[in-house]
Order: structure tokens, then C-alpha cells, then sequence
């Protein structure tokens, strides 16, 4: 008997998406148990596959390693099967395939990379990604999301021909598909950097994120928080952990996002540039490259996902019972929607890493790693991030949404499945923030070996008074007047260079290039032909008359003899009695010009 289902492995990238092919199949609550029996199986063979390559297989000679498990790809393994098992309790009450095809689909594409061995199979799987995920986005069926998915995608198809001209370059000078660390020496890794960076959203590749995850449905922007930008914190941490420029990036990508979250008036482009902070404490982790460092940037993605996907949960909550998600059209929902409101709560005390919640485990050791490599400006703009943080997604986004100026709406609770996936999420935040330890032994190195204790006085104390003086600042601004208003306005990002200048761009090379395909035409297409058309009409009557006439006006001919001569000439050509000798030498003269011209 072959291995039953709890013992035997598979790819949990193809169990994801073999299995979204099959979600028609199935109808009401057998397909609702189908979907969630997908991750379990894929935890389960996650759990049961040992270190090492697995599910490896040929193409053009090259080998394809579905499945090279090792510390690293098996944290983000374990966090993306979690977190997909979370969206699609969010999403299992949605009549939409398209939705739960997608989403699986993306989920597979995620695994698939984080799994991936060689750079085709990275390369493969990547873009599936990008197309999985934009139909995301076009599954809320407005014209905003048509466009903003149109954008989406051609970034996601620029950073893809960045990625595959870098994977070309790179198996051209070492002849292996081995996907591994490098160092940014040569165009093939640079390139392949540009590519990864397009996916983990760093300035100025970013305002892709802020644009696309807002109009998403509420069960897509839970899928989208979780799975692009990690797994290129994944792919970066594999290939260029410790890579300086890292650092500043990362560094820069905590503060650059916090400004625009301050204004924003749409809850979940907070949330999106919250995001961006986020990821930007990863990349700058991963750019120290210490232990510690990787540690913390590790661990920091895994809590991310669980808190940033209860946040998003909470707005698309709101979104899906009131049609509004602006904070100048909500407020007051504490009321009669108190269960969301403290997920939130805990969503928003997680990602100000207060002690007891998950981001305080794992972002304080990123800080810590900049502090004892003594990077002391990095470590100042981390701290000044942090304090960001806590203004514009701890406070502002619980305040706004349930409390601030009472809207007049009262709405009820989300459904059942809605809560669930948050309170799910929620106690994983706490749970995590509480006992780390579970976390700290899936981290690709030993944590004890760094020394580090989460839970010391130096490290409380000081993100206390950093947090208090976050919330101080905030309420004293807000009663003060000073506080940012929330209007309704769009506000302009990098993206307004390429949308206009590419507006610009198209009309250049409109006026330019189709005017130049014009004159061509008009020349080669429709004058050359009708040209060549009548000279092959009566051209060699014009070439023999060209001749003859001026010698017979030599010889005295007058102008009655010539115009005979002119009618007898035509007469013979058009009844093909010219002599054939003459006919001969135009032939003969042609073949002489076509030798000249070779």
C-alpha cells in the first residue's frame, strides 16, 4: 500500500494549485469544506517533508527543485499556509469563483517561490503570482479597480523582465539554475535586485501597493497584505542578505511611508503604506545581515502577516457592512460592531509592537541587530519609524474607523466566518506576543545564541516611553488643531511622474514615430508601388523615346515626323511587335544596374 495522506509529502504549492482548478466542481457547503481542506493538507505535508530537495524534476536538462525545504523556506512555508487558511475562513461565505481561484492560486505562486530551488521554477512561479493577484483586484468589478489592476500588472510585468533578464545573464556566466545567496557585483544581480524590489515595494517602486490593494474586494486585500511583498522578503533574504544598500533602503522605506499615512483619508491606503513600514524594518534587517538581524526580519514577516491581515480583515469588516471606508465617512461603530473593534484593537497594538503583542518579539530584534553592529544612524530612523507607526495605523486607524465623530451608522457585526478569521488572528497576535518561544524555534538560526530576551527591562521600558510619547503626540496635535484633517482628495505619489510622463511619453512617440510610420507609408506603401506600377506600364515607351527623339531631331526630323514616330513607338509596345533586340538590351541593362547595386 502506497503512503496514506498524513504521512505522505507533496508540494504544498501544487496542492494549492492543482486544487483551485477543481473549486467549480463543487457546490454550497462541500465546496466551503473543499477549500479549507486544501491548506490543512498542505500543512500536513508541509510538517512530514524533511530538509533537503524534494518533487525535482527535468526541463531542457536543467533541474526544476520544487521543493528545496531548509529553516528558511519552511517559516514562510508554515506562515503562508496559516495565513491562507485565515483568508479563506474570511472569504468562505463569498459566491464568487473567480475569488477562490485566484486567491489559491496566488497562495500556490507564494509557496511555489518560497519553495523554489532553481531560477526557473522562481521565475515560473513568480509570475504566476502576478497574474493570480491581479484578478484579485479585478474581481471588485469597478472601473477604479480595471485601472488600478491595468497599472498593477504592468509594473508586475516590468519587474518580471527585470527578474527574467537577470536570471538569463546569471546562468550564462555560471552555467547552473542553482537560486542562492549572491553579491550585487555584475548587471545579472542587479537586475535580479530590481526585480525582487519592484515585488517588496521599495521606494520608488512602490506606489504599485497603495494603489492596487484599496481597490481590491475586502476578502482580496486580506490575500494581497500577505503574500507579494513577504515572499520577496524571502527571495531577498535568500540572495542578498547583508547587502548594505539594504539597509538604507529598508531604513528610508520605514519613514517615506508614515507622512502619506498621516493624510490619507481611505482607511486602507493607511494600511497600505503602513505596510510599506513594515516590510521597509524587513529589507533593513536583511541588509545588516547579522543572525540577529535575519532573525528578526524572519520573524518580523511571519507576525506581519497574521497582524497586518487582521487589520485589513477589520476594514473590509467595515467595508462590507456599511459600503464606506473613509474616515470622513465613518466613526461611532464601537457602538454596534464591538467585536471588530477590538480585533483592531489588537491588529493596531501589534503592529506599534506593544509589549504582550507579537510585533514587539520580533521588531525589537531588528532595532536591537542595528544597535550592536553600532549602525547608529539606521538605529535612530528605526526608532523614529516606530514612533510613525503608532500614530498612523495604531491610533489613527482604530480611532477613525470606531471611534472619532459618530457617523450615524450602525451597522451589525460582519457574518460569523468574518469573526472568526479575525479572532483567530488576533489570538495568534496575542499568543505569539505572550509566549515567543514556539516562533524563536522555527527562526533559521538559534535565538539563544545571539542572546537575546525580548522581555528585559531596557527593552520594555524603552518601547514604552516610545509608545506613550506616540500617543501623547498624537492626541496633543488632534486637540491642539494641528493634527492632519481628514478631507476627501486624493493625494499624489511617485506613481504621478509615470502616470503623467507616461501619458507624455505615449503622445511624443505618437506625434514622432506614427508620423514617421506615415511618411513611410505614404512613400513606400502607396507612392513607390503606383510609381513602379506606371513605369511598368509604359517606363521602357518613355526610356525609348528618351533616345530616339533627340536623334531623330539631329537628324533633322520635324515636328510632325516626331510625334508620328511617338504613336508608332507606343502602337509597338502595346501590341508587343517591338523589335526584340531593344527589348533585349532594356533587359540587359536592368541585370547590369542589380549587379552595380550588389
Amino acid at each position: 500500500m502506497g503512503p496514506s495522506i498524513l504521512d505522505a509529502t507533496y508540494s504544498p504549492a501544487l496542492i494549492f494549485i492543482l486544487g483551485a482548478l477543481l473549486i467549480p466542481a463543487f457546490k454550497g457547503r462541500a465546496k466551503q469544506g473543499y477549500l479549507l481542506l486544501l491548506p490543512v493538507i498542505a500543512f500536513i505535508s508541509l510538517i512530514n517533508t524533511p530538509d533537503g530537495n524534494h518533487w525535482v524534476f527535468s526541463l531542457l536538462d536543467y533541474p526544476l527543485v520544487l521543493g528545496r525545504v531548509d529553516a528558511l523556506s519552511r517559516v514562510f512555508g508554515y506562515i503562508f499556509v496559516l495565513i491562507a487558511f485565515i483568508a479563506l475562513i474570511f472569504a468562505i461565505q463569498v459566491k464568487d469563483d473567480l475569488q477562490h481561484v485566484t486567491g489559491l492560486l496566488y497562495a500556490g505562486g507564494a509557496l511555489g517561490v518560497t519553495f523554489a530551488g532553481d531560477l526557473f521554477s522562481l521565475y515560473i512561479f513568480w509570475e504566476l503570482m502576478a497574474v493570480a493577484s491581479t484578478f484579485l483586484i479585478l474581481a471588485r468589478r469597478t472601473k477604479r479597480a480595471q485601472a488600478a489592476a491595468y497599472r498593477y500588472i504592468l509594473v508586475h510585468v516590468f519587474g518580471g523582465l527585470c527578474l527574467l533578464a537577470g536570471i538569463v545573464l546569471k546562468i550564462s556566466e555560471t552555467g547552473t539554475t542553482t537560486f542562492g545567496a549572491m553579491q550585487l557585483d555584475s548587471l545579472s544581480s542587479w537586475l535580479l535586485f530590481v526585480g525582487i524590489a519592484v515585488n517588496a515595494a521599495i521606494p520608488p517602486l512602490h506606489p504599485w501597493l497603495q494603489d492596487a490593494y484599496p481597490e481590491a474586494t475586502p476578502t482580496g486585500s486580506v490575500f494581497l497584505s500577505a503574500f507579494t511583498t513577504k515572499s520577496a522578503v524571502y527571495v531577498m533574504a535568500r540572495t542578498f542578505a547583508g547587502a548594505e544598500v539594504l539597509i538604507w533602503l529598508g531604513a528610508f522605506m520605514t519613514i517615506f511611508p508614515v507622512f502619506y499615512a498621516e493624510i490619507e483619508n481611505d482607511i486602507r491606503r493607511v494600511l497600505s503604506y503602513s505596510l510599506m513600514n513594515q516590510v521597509g524594518f524587513m529589507m533593513c534587517g536583511i541588509g545588516i545581515g547579522t543572525q540577529l538581524a535575519l532573525n528578526g526580519a524572519v520573524s518580523h514577516a511571519f507576525c506581519h502577516i497574521l497582524y497586518k491581515a487582521l487589520l485589513f480583515m477589520s476594514a473590509g469588516a467595515v467595508l462590507h457592512v456599511t459600503g464606506k471606508i473613509k474616515c470622513t465617512e465613518i466613526g461611532g461603530l464601537y457602538k454596534t460592531m464591538p467585536l471588530t473593534c477590538l480585533f483592531c484593537i489588537v491588529g493596531a497594538a501589534s503592529i506599534s509592537a506593544f509589549p504582550l503583542f507579537s510585533g514587539f518579539v520580533s521588531k525589537s530584534m531588528i532595532i536591537s541587530a542595528a544597535g550592536n553592529e553600532h549602525i547608529v544612524l539606521a538605529w535612530l530612523m528605526l526608532q523614529f519609524a516606530s514612533a510613525g507607526v503608532i500614530a498612523h495605523a495604531g491610533i489613527k486607524v482604530p480611532f477613525f474607523t470606531f471611534f472619532g465623530h459618530d457617523s450615524g451608522i450602525r451597522a451589525k457585526e460582519p457574518p460569523l466566518n468574518m469573526l472568526v478569521a479575525m479572532g483567530i488572528a488576533a489570538f495568534l497576535c496575542v499568543f505569539i506576543g505572550v509566549y515567543p518561544q514556539p516562533l524563536y524555534a522555527i527562526l533559521p538560526f538559534p535565538v539563544e545564541a545571539a542572546r537575546y530576551v525580548p522581555y528585559s527591562g531596557q527593552h520594555v521600558v524603552g518601547q514604552l516611553q516610545l509608545l506613550l510619547f506616540g500617543i501623547f503626540a498624537f492626541f496633543l496635535l488632534l486637540r491642539a488643531g494641528y493634527y492632519p484633517s481628514e478631507v476627501r482628495a486624493m493625494n499624489l505619489d511617485v506613481d504621478w511622474f509615470y502616470r503623467k510622463g507616461g501619458a507624455g511619453f505615449y503622445r511624443l512617440m505618437d506625434k514622432s514615430l506614427n508620423g514617421l510610420n506615415r511618411i513611410c507609408n505614404l512613400i513606400f506603401a502607396e507612392d513607390l508601388p503606383r510609381n513602379i506600377a506606371r513605369f511598368a506600364k509604359n517606363g521602357a515607351t518613355r526610356l525609348t523615346l528618351m533616345v530616339l527623339l533627340p536623334v531623330r531631331a539631329i537628324a533633322g526630323a520635324d515636328k510632325s515626323q516626331l510625334d508620328d514616330m511617338k504613336k508608332k513607338v507606343y502602337l509597338a509596345f502595346e501590341t508587343g511587335s517591338f523589335p526584340l533586340g531593344i527589348s533585349a538590351a532594356f533587359a540587359t541593362l536592368a541585370l547590369i544596374i542589380i549587379y552595380l547595386i550588389r
